[in-house]
């Protein structure tokens, strides 16, 4: 008996993790500041890739650019993939479910990789239509081809990057995912000129080149991943020995990340759109482009906030805790809106010179700054939107989030572009993105106040319920 109650003691402690126990702010700083460092890193990568395209070409610059709704709809299955996988693994330990929680990782890792192989696929067979459709400028559809087959083919490192970083973050271990995030970053930024431009006697490989270090920084940094949720990550125990697909467990992880992937896909969806529609405007879809490398800077911190939010959220909802995720919710989108008010301040100040870093021609320009002062007019309401839309999900009920999502960018934006477009005039074409974040952040408002008062408002009741049951078993014995 004393034996059994040592071993009790010492899974126990072994099962405590800080996101029940720790202040919220100091927790969400702590798992969150490790990612926001990471994103960022990561953001700019991905603007420094995209300023070495530009010193091959507009052409070039152009071609990456319209790249971006796959490579957005790929990265869209993994990571809303990860999302269900975190907030499923979060809330199963908060409910100390250790065994379940081993087999949902399982079973994430083993659609994810079924992920990749349909991206593959997509690269070999889609990529030369796709580019076909958007442009007829040969240049540009040859070196798109090139950079989207490389990046779908050889893209195996997202998803295991990213599956494996969100094992990592349901236990609370983000410091290691700024390490495998900024490790890939910082390779890729290595190898960019170098592979691009043919230093230390390699051959100039162009924009082949680009994709080439993309793919390679994500395998390291999803190697790294895997060994630390081996060595570090003892929460979680992954073993395919006799693994078999669990198909209700795989249905639960999809009930949470298929609206993720949706609400992501549809961006791909938008980006799509929005460039058929600029294409009669000269360099506009090269400044659509590099605008999205530009926000990136600003959003990637929210995002990384959220991904800090998330599995406390998620974990504080199985320990039937209603406080703590009320806490973390208000004090996350008070960050969020704040990110996103420095952003706005930047590039309602610097348009000129941050277009300028991509070898801009004077049409870049022309075009170029009343476009970002305009969209940018939208962050005012986006940090409320995103920290929100990942609330939903934590809580899951990732559902809202996609019917925002949708109602945005293909009931509000796409739809008021095309009617602006119709103008003739480029310029007004940017005032669909802060007229589709007004309606967002109505939609928003209204489903967090539905989630509060169906969910978050009944949390604890059955923890509460559950825990008196035991206390009265246990005076009966």
């Amino acid at each position: 008996m004393q034996q059994e109650s040592k071993v009790q003691q010492g899974d126990n402690l072994k099962q405590e993790n800080k996101m029940g126990v720790m202040p919220i702010n100091k927790l969400l700083l702590s798992m969150s500041l490790p990612m926001m460092v990471s994103m960022l890193v990561q953001a700019l990568y991905n603007i420094v890739d995209s300023i070495f395209v530009s010193q091959i070409s507009e052409y070039a610059l152009r071609a990456v650019s319209l790249a971006f709704p796959i490579q957005t709809l790929m990265i869209a299955v993994a990571v809303g993939t990860a999302v269900g996988i975190n907030a499923f693994l979060s809330k199963t330990l908060g409910e100390k479910n250790f065994e379940k929680a081993n087999k949902v990782a399982t079973n994430g890792i083993f659609i994810e990789l079924l992920s990749y192989i349909l991206f593959a696929l997509i690269g070999i067979f889609v990529s030369r239509p796709f580019f076909a459709s958007q442009t007829t400028i040969p240049e540009v559809r040859e070196y798109g081809v090139t950079y989207l087959t490389i990046c779908c083919t050889a893209g195996i490192g997202v998803f295991m990057q990213t599956c494996f970083e969100r094992l990592l973050q349901s236990t609370g271990k983000t410091f290691y995912t700024m390490i495998t995030q900024g490790t890939g970053a910082v390779v890729n930024l290595i190898l960019d000129p170098i592979l691009i431009f043919g230093y230390f006697g390699l051959p100039k490989m162009g924009v082949a080149g680009a994709a080439a270090a993309t793919v390679i920084g994500q395998m390291i940094a999803a190697c790294l991943a895997i060994f630390f949720n081996f060595k570090c990550n003892k929460e979680v125990h992954i073993s395919f020995r006799n693994f078999r697909p669990n198909g209700h467990l795989i249905l639960n992880i999809y009930k949470v990340g298929a609206p993720s992937i949706v609400v992501q896909a549809i961006g791909s969806v938008m980006t799509y759109g929005m460039n058929l529609i600029l294409a009669s405007f000269g360099a506009a879809q090269t400044v659509f482009g590099v605008y999205f490398k530009l926000q990136s800077f600003i959003f990637m911190p929210v995002f990384g906030l959220n991904n800090g939010m998330v599995p406390i959220i998620a974990y504080n909802y199985g320990a039937g805790k209603r406080d703590r995720v009320v806490n973390t919710m208000k004090t996350a989108v008070k960050y969020g809106v704040a990110i996103m008010l420095v952003g706005l301040a930047i590039m309602e100040i610097f348009p000129a010179q941050l277009i300028g870093f991509f070898n801009a021609t004077p049409e870049l320009l022309e075009i170029g700054v009343p476009a970002l002062r305009t969209i940018c007019l939208s962050f005012v309401f986006a940090g409320f939107c995103i920290v929100v839309g990942s609330v939903f999900q934590a809580l899951g009920n990732g559902i809202y989030s996609m019917i925002v999502s949708v109602a945005r960018q293909l009931c509000v934006l796409l739809p008021v572009a095309y009617l602006l477009s119709l103008s003739g005039n480029v310029n007004m074409i940017w005032w669909s993105f802060p007229i589709a974040e007004l309606m967002s952040v109505a939609m928003s408002a209204f489903f967090l106040r539905k989630i509060y008062r169906c969910v978050i408002s009944h949390i604890g009741e059955q923890h509460g319920e559950a825990q008196e049951a035991e206390l009265k078993a246990a005076e009966e014995a």
